[in-house]
């Protein structure tokens, strides 16, 4: 499907492209499922590049009503289950 990435001018090539596989898992995890480990991997580099809570929650925000999927809950259910469980929304 698609979803309009929230995207941020400042941030590079490499950086963008990290981005926008973050919200791709974000995806997967709602269609048909996605790993944990390599969603909260994905959500580290992520954090890397968004450090703000203020600019994580906006860009969740965004994304969310785009693809209208939940980055927040997504990423809570990953922390909260088993190392090498598959997260499925």
């Amino acid at each position: 499907m698609e979803y309009s990435y929230p995207i941020d001018m400042d941030w590079d090539k490499e950086e963008v492209i990290d981005i926008i596989g973050f919200f791709e898992m974000i995806e997967k995890a709602y269609e048909k499922g996605v790993e944990r480990d390599l969603l909260l991997a994905s959500y580290r580099r992520f954090k890397e590049i968004v450090p703000g809570k203020a600019q994580e929650k906006q860009s969740f925000r965004q994304f969310d009503e785009s693809a209208n999927v939940s980055c927040y809950h997504t990423v809570k259910k990953a922390r909260e289950s088993e190392s090498g469980s598959i997260i499925k929304m």
